[in-house]
């Protein structure tokens, strides 16, 4: 496993130009077993003005991959194989905070939940992530 500073910079760095940046998230925490992070509601909306669960489900997923790869360790990678998500209410302005936990981590395989919530703290979304652990192709390492 690798210091999470070292595994968020990197990915950090890879952002510039990627749906991350569009849609405007920003991880505030980072460790292994809990990630945190932001995304405002404007600009992710669909037509009725609500919060796209698609855009929910970008949010899970970037947090959930953040975390997998530090699972993954040096030389390896993190690769989605399931999400789902349950969206329980609307979120119509503002920023919603998704926080990743870890539910289970091995050799092969890492999961997360993330919980979703809007400014006053009502849950806007659950889902969870699993990732396939693996080594990184020949031109990552």
């Amino acid at each position: 496993m690798s210091d999470a500073s070292d595994v968020l910079a990197g990915l950090q760095g890879e952002t510039r130009g990627t749906l991350i940046e569009r849609m405007g998230i920003e991880i505030t925490e980072v460790t292994r077993e809990r990630l945190v992070g932001t995304m405002p509601v404007e600009g992710n909306t669909q037509p009725y003005g609500l919060l796209h669960g698609g855009a929910s489900v970008v949010l899970a997923e970037t947090l959930g991959s953040y975390g997998a790869a530090l699972c993954a360790g040096p030389e390896r990678v993190a690769v989605g194989l399931d999400i789902n998500a349950t969206h329980h209410r609307a979120a119509r302005h503002g920023t919603v905070t998704g926080v990743a936990t870890l539910v289970s981590a091995g050799r092969t395989i890492a999961s997360y939940e993330v919980v979703i919530t809007d400014e006053d703290g009502a849950r806007v979304c659950t889902s969870r992530i699993t990732c396939l652990l693996r080594d990184a192709p020949p031109a990552r390492r």
